[in-house]
């Protein structure tokens, strides 16, 4: 399966922020909506890069207080993202290789979807067990 799967399934709506909105905006939105990121984008097509949990504490622990009213774009993580066409397998790849928990899907250069870890997790736990489900069956019938 490729990740297009997965958004099919998890439906293609992306929260987005501003490049230039204060990161207080930020936080409050990561924590109303109950997500670990936010892709960061002038237009809601166009990614620039990622907000994630980890930037804010990154960035808290850096200027303090003073976090809460500086642009998202200054504390963002550069864009690492990935086609629709893209295959699970490579997703991870790229997420393990980059240390990304979040992948904007980009479609030409439009934003189509995200992909987080926990959603290719799901998806190779599901596929794992249906491997093993038939694996059983065959060993059933075959003695």
């Amino acid at each position: 399966m490729n990740v297009v799967g997965i958004l099919e399934a998890k439906g293609g709506s992306v929260e987005t922020i501003r490049p230039d909105a204060p990161v207080g905006l930020a936080i409050h939105r990561l924590s109303d909506k109950r997500i670990g990121a936010l892709v960061v984008s002038p237009d809601g097509r166009r990614v620039d890069g990622v907000l994630a949990e980890r930037d804010v504490v990154r960035a808290l622990a850096h200027h303090g207080p003073r976090l809460i009213e500086m642009p998202v774009a200054k504390v963002m993580s550069p864009a690492v993202t990935c086609r629709p066409d893209s295959s699970i397998r490579d997703a991870m790849a790229t997420m393990t290789r980059t240390r990304h928990r979040h992948l904007p899907v980009v479609d030409g250069e439009h934003l189509v979807g995200l992909v987080s870890i926990g959603d290719l997790l799901k998806h190779r736990l599901e596929e794992m067990e249906l491997e093993a489900s038939v694996l059983r069956n065959a060993y059933i019938a075959g003695r």
